[in-house]
């Protein structure tokens, strides 16, 4: 496959917590929504698409399996507000707000 994030997916993005990895996904998650407001299709898609990849990363990350239903329903979440109708009824604040408690918890060091 052909990553984005070549070093975190050659196995440094397990070395981060959940935590750490939930709050890089927000990072992206969002670039992606300021982007889309702005107006910026193409930033927007590759923050998007860059988000979706480091939401993979977690999912596929073991020391995550008993957190895999959040993080599925995360990804869920966001590619339904960004891509399609929003039937999950989420904003911009909102999905933000669930990702700036995991910069957070990262911060620190849980």
């Amino acid at each position: 496959m052909n990553y984005q994030h070549q070093g975190l997916a050659s196995g440094k993005w397990r070395a981060l917590t959940l935590p750490e990895q939930m709050a890089n996904i927000g990072s992206e998650v969002f670039r992606s929504i300021k982007s889309k407001e702005k107006k910026d299709e193409r930033s927007a898609q590759l923050a998007f698409e860059r988000a979706l990849e480091l939401f993979d990363l977690s999912l596929q990350d073991p020391k995550n399996r008993k957190r895999f239903i959040e993080i599925a329903r995360a990804r869920e979440t966001f590619i339904d507000f960004f891509k399609y109708d929003n039937q999950y009824k989420q904003s911009a604040q909102s999905i933000n707000n669930y990702f700036l408690n995991f910069n957070y918890l990262a911060r620190m060091g849980v």
